[in-house]
């Protein structure tokens, strides 16, 4: 009877052994612009990330601002945003470091088929503003101080109008969110190539304006500065930062074709035949 009670207990301690010897996934908290994450990249892109290093990264999804504002307040340990000015001032206040460039998309304006302000192929985007307004046709805002609200509203000032009234509609949503809210209100909006995608054919929204070498979209990512908040996991984001900007991250980005059509352009590493 002793000994079966002894071979009993090695069996059981031979199988929850490999059990308490499995480490437990890393932790790393990464603030994101709606576009990487309603694009779906973000479902493509960490996963083999995750499985190579046995981490989890725990995404915050919001507009490039709030992204910038977690990471300033010590509530991420990375971030990947669309907004160089803001983020070269995020890295020179010394809240981040170690910022690298990673992929690029571009601007487009969607808008109904209908096309009341009849910029349908345009290439001009502060033209295409211009007759927006000049039509009274309606415009939605992401009005979040995300990477797309910031651009958007540098297009109107250079255009010289300061867009109000009921036919401009702040909406403070992500972008996923404002093309829905144009499709039903039959308006124009600016997004980004890889949300429209995502979306298209949920809103049947068209794009009208496209390839203006402003509306270029570039992403970088940062590590929340480890001098500023000491409890961030300064670790994980270098080894994110540094997967994603390998070939191996870089090829992954370049794969990701929604539909056939690749809606991110990987920048971190040049082109073999670039020199």
């Amino acid at each position: 009877m002793k000994r079966r009670s002894l071979f009993a207990l090695l069996i059981a301690a031979s199988l929850v052994a490999p059990l308490a010897g499995a480490a437990e996934p890393m932790v790393i908290r990464m603030s994101t612009t709606t576009s990487t994450d309603n694009s779906g990249l973000l479902g493509w892109l960490l996963p083999p990330f995750e499985a190579k290093t046995n981490s989890k990264v725990n995404v915050i999804s919001v507009g490039t601002g709030k992204a910038l504002e977690l990471g300033k307040n010590g509530d991420v340990d990375v971030t990947l945003v669309h907004a160089r000015a803001a983020e070269d001032k995020f890295v020179a206040d010394g809240w981040g470091v170690d910022r690298r460039d990673v992929m690029y998309n571009d601007f487009i304006v969607a808008g109904p088929t209908s096309d009341p302000a009849r910029i349908k192929g345009g290439k001009d985007v502060l033209a295409a503003f211009r007759k927006i307004h000049d039509s009274g046709a309606k415009f939605i805002s992401r009005g979040d101080n995300s990477g797309t609200d910031i651009m958007e509203k540098a297009y109107w000032k250079s255009a010289g109008i300061a867009p109000a009234g009921s036919t401009y509609i702040s909406a403070g949503l992500g972008m996923g969110e404002v093309l829905n809210m144009a499709a039903e209100l039959q308006a124009y909006t600016l997004t980004d190539r890889a949300t429209y995608g995502a979306y298209k054919a949920k809103t049947g929204l068209e794009v009208v304006v496209e390839g203006d070498k402003s509306m270029y979209n570039p992403y970088g990512i940062i590590a929340v500065n480890p001098a500023k908040h000491p409890g961030v996991n300064y670790k994980g984001a270098k080894l994110l930062i540094d997967w994603i900007t390998s070939p191996e991250g870089q090829a992954r980005i370049a794969s990701f074709k929604p539909a056939g059509q690749q809606l991110f352009f990987p920048t971190a590493i040049k082109p073999i035949n670039q020199k």
